[in-house]
Formats: C-alpha cells, sequence, structure tokens
C-alpha cells in the first residue's frame, strides 16, 4: 500500500474527503520526524514506537576488496511494533 492508497482508505473509514485525509496523514508523519529529529520519543499504544537511536562507530569491510575501513557512529530512526501489532501480524 502506497500513500496514495492510505489517503483512500483513511478517507472511505473516516468520511472525510481525500484532501483532508491526506492533511491529516502528512501532518502527522512530519511531527513524528521532527520529534524524532530532537532526539524525542513518538508512542502509540498498541501500534508502536519512533525514536532515534545511536549507533556506536565500527570497521566494516569493503566487499570488492576485503579492504578495513572505519564507518562513523551516527543515529538512526527506529520503529519497535506494540504488542497488539505484534500479536496481530503473527
Amino acid at each position: 500500500m502506497n500513500k496514495e492508497e492510505l489517503v483512500q482508505e483513511i478517507s472511505k473509514k473516516a468520511s472525510v474527503t481525500q484532501k483532508e485525509a491526506a492533511e491529516v496523514l502528512t501532518t502527522l508523519i512530519d511531527t513524528i520526524q521532527k520529534t524524532v529529529k530532537k532526539g524525542g520519543k513518538v508512542t502509540l499504544v498498541g501500534f508502536g514506537t519512533w525514536e532515534s537511536r545511536k549507533r556506536a562507530a565500527r570497521i566494516g569491510r569493503n566487499p570488492q576488496t576485503g579492504k578495513e575501513l572505519k564507518i562513523p557512529a551516527k543515529t538512526v530512526p527506529a520503529f519497535s511494533a506494540g504488542k497488539k501489532f505484534k500479536e496481530l501480524v503473527k
């Protein structure tokens, strides 16, 4: 399912226009991204949690040459599914 299909589904289920559904979805995504970027956490109980996680620096290998290279530390976004969501997907 892509964003357009999701907007259509939200529009049908919530009895709102597709434009309104798209605005709500865009606002939700923007808010989650801004919160995680600032180091915060967004939790929707039963669905999941978005947060930022730090990855430590490490040594990797170039698969073509086998030569070692340093991979720098960085912060990445992460999603952890909630209990209810995990049970639903089983």
